[in-house]
């Protein structure tokens, strides 16, 4: 995958129509396996439970970004190793986790992206809570299902629409 979230922003630097937007950066760090990772988003939002976060990875990823809005919550981790193996085995390029991971040896060699907030080793509760599909707004910017999600060493850009095609 050949694209610069640099250049979109040179691109779109003076759009205001809210269709390009920019992550605030330094607010998430890099994971995975792979540190420049785009595709569709999907939504999840739940706090300190990721019971739709491990259905979600466990079914066809299909190129796919899964955004998920743990509500910034430091204290449990919502992903690990073992969902992040799976992910990458069903075809998700990448994750965004507002909120923490664990396993992170593991997540390393896991083939996707993963940005999070931070790290804990405690895992969450499974109790079955939570949205999917819903628009998130995270650091003052919405995200929604269906936008682009594009992620590499210098940060995250969301589009309303598609911005690379290769």
């Amino acid at each position: 995958m050949n694209f610069s979230t640099c250049d979109f922003c040179d691109e779109h630097k003076s759009d205001d129509s809210g269709e390009v937007r920019v992550i605030p950066g330094g607010l998430y760090r890099s994971y995975g396996g792979l540190a420049r990772f785009a595709g569709p988003v999907t939504t999840v939002r739940a706090l300190e439970d990721n019971s739709l976060l491990k259905s979600a990875v466990e079914s066809p990823g299909q190129g796919r970004v899964l955004v998920f809005d743990g509500g910034a919550s430091m204290q449990r981790a919502l992903i690990g190793g073992n969902l992040a193996a799976a992910a990458a085995k069903n075809g998700w390029a990448g994750l965004l986790i507002h909120g923490c991971v664990r396993d992170l040896a593991e997540l390393r060699a896991a083939q996707l992206g993963i940005l999070a907030l931070g790290h804990v080793p405690m895992p969450t509760e499974r109790r079955g809570q939570g949205q999917a599909d819903v628009a998130l707004q995270l650091h003052g910017l919405w995200i929604r299902p269906g936008d682009w999600l594009y992620a590499d060493e210098d940060g995250v850009v969301i589009g309303a629409k598609p911005l690379h095609t290769s």
